[in-house]
């Protein structure tokens, strides 16, 4: 008989996975940065707050759910239609937004701080050189 991983398990994997691929390369992509950083500062922006960790905390259960369906709906769109940097920060915003249910694991808390360094980095840089109208 073979065991299923709990979700806790397959999300500390995809997590690991997707944070050793932020380290090795998505760091060094400036428009997937910059999708990052434009799509957490909109959603920053909507919550009236500073920054994607700011957010995080200052989100109600209501917000954090709608937000992942969104984020599953959208990233799943943006993949079927070959935008894969599109669905690259989606997925990077989604996997900072479910690592806060999973902060129990030592390792997962660790990773959630680095990956929110970097999703609030790129926030800043978006800030700083989006065009104004």
């Amino acid at each position: 008989m073979t065991i299923e991983p709990t979700k806790e398990a397959q999300f500390k994997q995809r997590f690991i996975s997707v944070l050793a691929d932020l380290q090795e390369d998505g760091v060094k992509d400036p428009q997937a940065m910059g999708l990052v950083g434009s799509l957490a500062a909109e959603l920053a922006d909507n919550l009236e707050q500073k920054s994607w960790t700011s957010s995080k905390q200052a989100m109600t259960s209501a917000v954090y759910d709608a937000l992942l369906e969104s984020f599953q709906k959208r990233g799943n769109q943006f993949y079927q239609d070959g935008k894969t940097k599109h669905a690259y920060a989606i997925q990077l915003l989604g996997v900072s937004l479910v690592a806060t249910t999973q902060r129990g694991d030592a390792d997962i808390a660790a990773g959630e701080k680095l990956l929110d360094q970097v999703i609030d980095s790129a926030v800043a840089q978006y800030r700083r050189t989006r065009p104004r109208h």
